[in-house]
């Protein structure tokens, strides 16, 4: 049997020496990670969260929420639905196959319709948030689309009926979390540029909370027994645009087949 040299025994104790340290060490590295304060984020006088800003994604969520490989219209993307795909009930996955076929003409976004909810806070073009106590007001620099969400306690309206594009949002706190209920839709709206799509039956569930005081995580949960076999969640991150002047620019897209009648203010 060969005995270990002097110098091996004593490294070998050195290292065993050095354990219980690292694990206190890393103990104690945890617990104040646990302990550290929350980022500092936005408020309001009142003390809620203040998503007040210009807003973003770069996510690819809008080309298609599910995975996909590059397409002529559509870079690549893992998605953004949790579970990666959309439950369809069968028949209404026929028709988004359809859809899908006829995006190139189909799309109410190419006929510069309102996008919709949720598909206009993920579509790839900045948005505006005022918020108040009572309210948040919601302004998009695509196809002037202005939704607002309320904060009041108030409810929805007892008349379900009125089929609106953006829907009726009302909303309540959870903490720091905004969760929006958003009922009475038409089904006008696409959900991305793949043909994903609902119907007047939809219901959203939006959550908006602050990552840091630049980030907003998104995540909205989607319901339609008409079109979908189970409620189904999309996730997203929001960026504040920080470009130095930046602001929204008036983005009325169904004008531009007139624009040959109404010369530009230099006269050509």
């Amino acid at each position: 049997m060969t005995m270990a040299s002097p110098r091996l025994l004593a490294t070998a104790a050195a290292l065993l020496a050095l354990v219980p340290a690292a694990a206190v060490g890393q103990a104690a590295g945890a617990a104040a990670a646990a302990n550290a304060p929350a980022p500092a984020i936005p408020r309001l006088a009142s003390g809620k969260p203040d998503f007040s800003g210009i807003w973003e994604t770069l996510s690819e969520a809008d080309y298609d929420l599910e995975p996909h490989a590059g397409r002529r219209d559509a870079p690549p993307s893992p998605g953004v639905v949790e579970g990666r795909a959309i439950p369809y009930l069968p028949g209404a996955l026929a028709r988004k196959q359809a859809n899908f076929a006829a995006r190139a003409k189909e799309d109410p976004r190419l006929k510069c319709w309102v996008l919709g909810v949720p598909r206009g806070v993920y579509y790839r073009a900045p948005f505006q948030i005022l918020q108040r106590d009572a309210d948040l007001t919601l302004i998009h620099q695509f196809g002037n689309q202005v939704r607002v969400i309320h904060t009041d306690g108030s409810l929805h309206p007892v008349d379900q009926h009125q089929e609106l594009f953006l829907g009726d949002s009302r909303a309540k706190w959870e903490g720091d979390t905004l969760v929006v209920d958003v009922t009475d839709f038409n089904e006008e709206t696409w959900l991305d540029r793949a043909g994903n799509y609902h119907s007047e039956a939809l219901h959203v569930v939006e959550r908006w909370s602050f990552v840091d005081k630049d980030t907003i995580a998104y995540s909205a949960t989607l319901e339609d027994p008409k079109v979908f076999s189970k409620p189904w969640t999309v996730n997203v991150l929001l960026h504040r645009r920080r470009d130095r002047d930046f602001q929204l620019i008036e983005d009325y897209c169904y004008t531009l087949e007139y624009e040959q009648f109404y010369p530009h203010k230099d006269g050509k």
